[in-house]
């Protein structure tokens, strides 16, 4: 004989409404005693609802962003009978309790209420029947000011994660436990010197059983067959159903629900982000890294939704001819590498290939090396050419745009970022340099400098690495005299810079001497016409060729 159970929510304490963010279980499975069918999310603990008996899910009465509350159907459960009179007697109240999700309960007495605007001690408040309750994050550090209810470590037991939060706005000092640390109820976390600003204010008692579900006051069968297993056993849990193979999480999520709610926020599923805090816990820095992971590799896939549908290379064993070595990719090349595939396929390059003669620029150049030294700046040939581009661009204001992801509208900038191919020992990054049409060329020079020696030293920022609206590639320092560069999507254009060299040039009577740039222009053929194509290098090595026409 079997009977049909549903299995509600328990008592969590003072908590109502709670949502639920995880199904660990499906119509079909079997579950034993004490495997948890769901977890459950407040804004400062965690919790997984064990089933207080085992036997064969018949139906889930809740899902994902459901809030539920003390009594609500989780599951109805078919108990087989024999394995529902097996079970043993409800342990003793206190054995139950410290078995129960609940966390923390009322505190028998209230805390001392905190004075504003002074340093007081900030110690573990009431957690319940827990004791040596893991520390697995700390939030904060010696001189962070953290706001009233804001979060200063996290906790973590078998069944449950919890924030403690701080009693009072203020300025951390002494923090006193780190990740692994064991605490108690009491046990000191840190001090906190008050703001001022609360001075005013009635005195602040730290909450404790506001954040933290109670004790129940009577013992639930949730833990009734928990004394049947062995000390550390814990039994299998199932993961969520998933929409294909690829999407199979690595394992399960184990976050606080600061890092939980933070992920939300950005749309990330935690099931996918490997974790590199203790035992393998999702930190937010973690979170954030998948991020910029996932931005950086999800450059749209041009050759497998357009009309190229390129085979893979085949595989070759070169071992057969002769020794070999693998070297793995640097992450930059690896990351560039598919964006450039990307943009070479998806765009239809034409490169328009023109020269400057720079020879007047170049002398102007060295009479203002003087100065620039005295202010502190190494002056080269690169300010002058962005002065150059930038002004070309105004007068062609199509090459300062981008398409449209429907390729239907053309989405012109008002603002002029460039940016400019920096070679590093990582690979070669292109960090941006703002408003270069409003920057004088000793003020190029410096944002050179700095963006320069800080993509070589790996410091640059995100945002460095953004907003660009034409992008510059010189290898002029390096030698070549022609090159076609592809275009940084989204822009719409690149410009390629070789090594200048001395020309005999005909002025109408005989040949002289000149310095001569040769360059190229590679553009979006969808954007941009060759006519339009070489009315710019045109324009542009006028620039270069009469300096003072950047005055006009």
């Amino acid at each position: 004989m079997s009977q049909t159970k549903e299995i509600q929510l328990p008592d969590i304490g003072d908590f109502h409404d709670v949502e639920v963010i995880e199904i660990l279980v499906s119509p079909g499975d079997r579950v034993e005693p004490e495997q948890s069918l769901i977890t459950l999310e407040s804004d400062k603990a965690t919790m997984e609802i064990p089933s207080p008996e085992g036997g064969v899910v018949q139906e889930v009465r809740v899902a994902i962003g459901d809030k539920i509350n003390r009594g609500d159907v989780i599951v109805t459960l078919e108990a087989e009978e024999e394995v529902s009179a097996a079970a043993p007697a409800p342990a003793p109240e206190a054995a139950v309790e410290s078995e129960r999700p609940a966390v923390a309960a009322e505190p028998e007495t209230p805390p001392a209420a905190v004075p504003a605007a002074a340093r007081i001690p900030v110690p573990v408040p009431d957690i319940g029947d827990f004791k040596d309750v893991e520390v697995v994050e700390v939030l904060v550090g010696d001189g962070d000011h953290v706001e009233k209810e804001g979060s200063l470590i996290t906790l973590e037991t078998d069944k449950a994660t919890m924030e403690i939060p701080s009693p009072a706005s203020g300025t951390v000092h002494g923090m006193k436990v780190k990740v692994g640390d064991r605490v108690n109820q009491g046990d000191p976390i840190c001090e906190l010197q008050t703001d001022t600003a609360e001075s005013t204010s009635e005195p602040v008692v730290a909450p404790v059983a506001e954040e933290q579900p109670a004790k129940a006051p009577e013992p639930e069968p949730v833990a009734a067959a928990s004394q049947e297993r062995l000390p550390g056993e814990k039994p299998a849990r199932k993961r969520p159903v998933i929409a294909k193979p690829s999407d199979a999480p690595k394992g399960r999520a184990h976050a606080s629900p600061g890092v939980r709610r933070f992920a939300r926020e950005l749309g990330v599923d935690l099931y996918h982000v490997p974790g590199t805090g203790p035992k393998g816990r999702i930190t937010k820095e973690d979170v954030q890294n998948f991020v910029k992971r996932t931005l950086a590799e999800g450059a749209p896939q041009v050759a497998a939704t357009g009309p190229l549908q390129l085979p893979r290379p085949p595989e070759v064993d070169f071992s057969q001819f002769g020794e070999i070595e693998e070297v793995e990719l640097g992450r930059i090349k690896k990351l560039s590498g598919k964006h450039l595939h990307n943009a070479w396929l998806g765009i239809p390059h034409v490169t328009q290939f023109d020269e400057a003669d720079i020879t007047e620029l170049e002398a102007f150049r060295k009479d203002l090396k003087a100065q620039a030294e005295k202010e502190g700046v190494k002056l080269t040939f690169m300010p002058f050419l962005m002065k150059a581009l930038a002004a070309a661009m105004k007068e062609y204001p199509q090459f300062n745009a981008s398409l449209s992801p429907d390729t239907e509208k053309l989405i012109l900038k008002k603002y002029l970022h460039i940016g400019v191919a920096v070679d590093t020992p990582n690979g070669l990054m292109v960090p941006v340099v703002r408003d270069v049409d409003r920057k004088g060329i000793f003020e190029l020079a410096r944002d050179l400098m700095d963006v320069s020696s800080r993509a070589r030293e790996g410091k640059l920022a995100p945002g460095d690495l953004q907003g660009g609206c034409i992008s510059i590639s010189s290898l002029g320092g390096i030698g070549g005299t022609q090159f076609t560069p592809i275009v940084n999507s989204p822009e719409v254009a690149i410009l390629g810079v070789s090594r200048a060299e001395m020309q005999p040039k005909w002025n109408g009577s005989d040949f002289e001497p000149r310095l001569i740039m040769p360059f190229s222009l590679s553009y979006d053929h969808r954007v941009i016409d060759g006519a339009e194509g070489v009315r710019f290098t045109t324009f542009l090595a006028q620039l270069l060729g009469e300096i003072r026409r950047l005055l006009l």
